[in-house]
């Protein structure tokens, strides 16, 4: 009997790491035939792997595990990764897609696995109009951050996100800059994205969120590449090929 196959798509490399072991740990039968960091890879994982089951972040740059759900609907299982529990709602309880939390619980995925077995054989559900009822749900339920506290030498800051300019991933910490000072707070720059309004903070790099309000404008640098200047700071940022999608209109 030919084993069963996945994809995993979590723009994290770490949490991909973490996500493909502990399936090992829980499910060493199952085949890992791709790992795809943004959507649009996980999209032509789909075509090229034809998967019995796909492990999709709900954000991702580029399709969103939503858009790539879509296009998985009837072709194989679903099961969507999640950081926040305000996306497990009562949709995915309907047994058509599944879900998993970061950080990643053994006896979760062990539940995740028994569903899935009993499923397998089954035809993949149609996930259209399921797909439209949580995304609905999804976008009423966001509660999007509205300010930060960092410290800044023995000051404790109160920051609103319409002051700051950008955030930065610097080794364990993430800089919040504002257009006079910089601050540093615990929060990995993939969590932060999951919080802030994907309509006003653009993730232009894997350690860069700009507030697009911040941006004055975008030039090419001498190797051709983009960068985008801010107009209340003299740096410019870099964006890495993956993002240079987002300023095509510019």
């Amino acid at each position: 009997m030919k084993p069963l196959s996945a994809v995993i798509a979590e723009d994290e490399q770490n949490l991909r790491d973490e996500l493909r072991e502990s399936l090992a740990a829980v499910w060493p039968e199952l085949v890992i035939a791709a790992e795809c960091e943004d959507g649009d890879q996980a999209l032509a994982a789909l075509k090229r792997h034809a998967p019995d089951v796909m492990f999709l972040d709900i954000q991702m740059p580029g399709l969103t595990g939503l858009e790539v759900a879509k296009q998985a609907s009837g072709r194989c299982h679903v099961v969507f990764v999640t950081a926040y529990d305000k996306y497990a709602v009562a949709a995915f309880d309907a047994g058509a897609i599944d879900y998993v939390m970061k950080p990643f619980s053994t006896e979760r995925l062990q539940e995740t696995a028994r569903r899935l077995k009993a499923r397998v054989a089954e035809t993949p559900a149609n996930l259209e109009g399921l797909l439209q009822a949580l995304a609905k749900q999804l976008n009423a339920a966001r509660d999007y951050m509205r300010f930060i506290t960092a410290v800044h030498r023995d000051e404790i800051r109160l920051i609103t996100v319409d002051e700051i300019c950008y955030f930065q991933a610097d080794n364990k910490y993430t800089r919040v800059v504002t257009p006079d000072r910089e601050s540093l707070i615990r929060r990995p720059i993939s969590e932060l994205a999951d919080n802030v309004d994907p309509k006003v903070f653009w993730q232009i790099h894997r350690g860069t969120i700009v507030n697009i309000n911040a941006v004055a404008g975008i030039v090419r640098d001498i190797q051709g590449h983009l960068r985008v200047k801010l107009k209340q700071r003299k740096e410019t940022l870099p964006v890495s090929e993956r993002y240079t999608h987002l300023f095509r209109q510019m």
